[in-house]
């Protein structure tokens, strides 16, 4: 049934059902590394900034995944890391529960015996509002403080990157992309602390960053994907062509046939700096591309869609989107070219890095009740 729906779907109906004619085939899992030779066990994910009170499944399977591995554990948040509009000041009406959801994220990474980074997003910039430097500052000292040793915010001071942390075998590269959209206030050339605060500089930087001997792994993480088969990517289904009210309040079932389309059909033109067509977000991918010309890093991880995705064929050897760090926070996704895995569903990635040779990609998708079960798996070279 779904190989003939695939054949008759046409570019155009694409767009809005959700079909695609180049689906990949189903991936066979690749073989589990032995324990002994993995020295680190790399987790990525994204949008986690809303978590359960009660105890969110994906955190609480991402610790049990933490502790059940005799390698060195290290997590990155790869944004968003509080909804809906980061950390407020001292005082302010939301400020606990913004501490809340971000403790609940430390709390795993202390439980798991694991060391975190979190990098900003764009809902961290106060969901890119005026707010959204001093909202970062915030974020950082309290990151940093919440939990001692285990966990910082990088880069820091609303500063792009690239920040570079050495894991052995593994050079983690860690980018602020909401930088690179953020209207408001900002550090710039030549007035801020920043090493790099010019888009030129934080690409020479990023360039270099990435030159390293044969046998490392460079994994550049962030918060902005560059590609997507989700709705960042200008991929919508018909729910929101129909009922485009349902982005302001879940239940607002209102029915706008042919009305309804405007919206969807606004972001795919790039109104949203915030979406891949927008001005902004195409200097970003060019500029990255240029940055990774020579040196492609192994993978680049991201978050922003609220989906699961492995993409080839990019700038990066590999292409990761993991945007479902709290359960239920999910949205659709269709294959693009390159598409590997795409996936809707609640969960994070895992890099095992060994001491030698390739390391493997798993995505660990989470259900309701806080079980696991790898969805996906690959190579990375």
């Amino acid at each position: 049934m779904t190989r003939r729906f695939g054949a008759w779907c046409t570019t155009a109906l694409a767009g809005i059902l959700g079909c695609s004619r180049n689906v990949p085939p189903p991936a066979m899992p690749v073989p589990a590394l032995p324990a002994a030779e993995v020295v680190v066990s790399l987790y990525l994910i994204g949008d986690a900034g809303d978590p359960d009170p009660q105890g969110d499944p994906v955190l609480q399977a991402l610790t049990r995944d933490l502790g059940a591995r005799s390698s060195r554990g290290v997590v990155v948040f790869l944004g968003d890391n509080i909804y809906p509009r980061g950390l407020p000041a001292p005082g302010e009406p939301d400020r606990q529960e913004a501490e809340r959801r971000l403790l609940a994220q430390i709390q795993a990474v202390r439980a798991g015996n694991a060391i975190g980074y979190f990098v900003p997003g764009n809902h961290d910039w106060a969901r890119f509002g005026k707010d959204g430097w001093a909202s970062i500052k915030r974020q950082k000292t309290f990151v940093d403080s919440a939990g001692g040793r285990a966990t910082t915010l990088l880069p820091g001071a609303g500063c792009p990157g690239p920040s570079l942390v050495e894991l052995g075998r593994l050079r983690l590269i860690l980018l602020d992309t909401q930088w690179w959209l953020q209207h408001g206030p900002k550090p710039r050339d030549p007035s801020s602390d920043c090493p790099a605060d010019a888009e030129a500089e934080v690409v020479d930087s990023l360039r270099s960053a990435l030159v390293v001997s044969p046998d490392r792994i460079v994994v550049v993480a962030a918060h902005h994907p560059l590609a997507s088969g989700g709705e960042h990517g200008g991929h919508f289904g018909l729910e929101d062509h129909l009922f485009p009210l349902r982005k302001l309040a879940s239940w607002l079932w209102l029915p706008l046939p042919w009305l309804g389309s405007l919206y969807p059909a606004a972001r795919q033109q790039g109104v949203s700096s915030q979406d891949i067509a927008s001005r902004a977000y195409q200097r970003l991918v060019h500029a990255f591309s240029e940055a990774f010309a020579a040196s492609p890093p192994a993978l680049y991880a991201a978050g922003h869609e609220h989906n699961m995705q492995v993409i080839a064929g990019g700038p990066a050897r590999l292409e990761l989107v993991s945007g479902t760090g709290y359960y239920g926070h999910s949205g659709r996704a269709v294959p693009i070219e390159g598409t590997l895995f795409a996936h809707r569903g609640s969960g994070f990635a895992r890099l095992d890095v060994p001491r030698r040779g390739h390391a493997r990609l798993a995505i660990i998708e989470v259900d309701r009740s806080g079980r696991s079960h790898e969805a996906y798996s690959t190579w990375v070279e």
